[in-house]
């Protein structure tokens, strides 16, 4: 079922999930790069789209470094409307990944706001540093008016800008990567131990696919095909430490459960 109509935060499911705002906050600090929809100068009323790096300020505005001589650089300067698409990266289908699109307005960033700007550019892109202070280079930001995410298939809704503004990126977002592979290359027997007990389902195999400080999400293999199941934390984690801590415990409780 998909979540049409829902600002800020999924349906209600068995397992608790951060909202869309902190989902949309945090795929935006983990990528990199995103494809900037301008409106053409050259032909009036069509969209035209560029391969667009960016960084963030604090609230996740998009800070783009772009050069007066580009295309999309001169579209903004007659019309500043614009929108940032921002795709997860993988190898899966692409429409089973999340995705946010950013729209509002971009407006050049002033003197005063260009050291603070060039600082969070270059954390995200050193290599920048070779032609960040051309004369032709200069800052923009995109100043949100509204924000639409999709999680995945059935997964969708529209973001206050105000409420992503105020979001924050998950916890586990820069450690999540290393979490889902240790588990998945350690600890397949685990992962069906959680999908069997926790969430109900007669896995064969289980591989995690996402994890955040509420939970994780498994793709589950049973006879009957493959499922989606999501398991809720026994508390909130914060740490790839607390997070280590608690799946073990999860993992004695299965145990004992099916011991029993």
């Amino acid at each position: 079922m998909s979540r049409h109509g829902h600002r800020g935060a999924p349906m209600e499911t068995m397992a608790p999930e951060p909202t869309f705002a902190e989902q949309a906050r945090t795929l935006v600090h983990l990528e990199r790069t995103g494809t900037l929809g301008t409106l053409s100068r050259r032909h009036p009323g069509h969209p035209f789209v560029s391969i667009m790096p960016y960084a963030t300020d604090t609230e996740g505005r998009p800070l783009l470094l772009i050069s007066a001589l580009a295309m999309h650089t001169q579209n903004l300067e007659a019309d500043p409307r614009t929108s940032l698409l921002i795709a997860q990266g993988g190898s899966e289908d692409p429409l089973a990944l999340a995705r946010v699109t950013l729209m509002g307005r971009a407006v050049r960033l002033g003197t005063g706001e260009r050291a603070a700007a060039r600082d969070a550019y270059l954390a995200r892109h050193p290599n920048a540093i070779h032609w960040v202070d051309f004369e032709d280079f200069a800052f923009w930001r995109l100043d949100l008016a509204d924000v639409y995410f999709v999680g995945g298939f059935g997964a969708m809704g529209w973001v206050e800008a105000g409420d992503y503004g105020t979001g924050r990126p998950d916890p586990l977002a820069d450690v999540a990567r290393g979490i889902i592979e240790h588990m998945n290359q350690d600890h397949a027997d685990a992962l069906v131990a959680y999908a069997r007990v926790l969430g109900g389902v007669e896995a064969e195999a289980a591989e995690m696919v996402a994890v955040d400080r509420l939970g994780f999400k498994l793709r589950v293999r049973a006879a009957d095909g493959l499922h989606g199941c999501r398991i809720a934390f026994t508390h909130e984690v914060t740490t790839v430490e607390r997070c280590r801590t608690v799946l073990i415990e999860m993992l004695a409780d299965c145990r004992k459960r099916t011991a029993t």
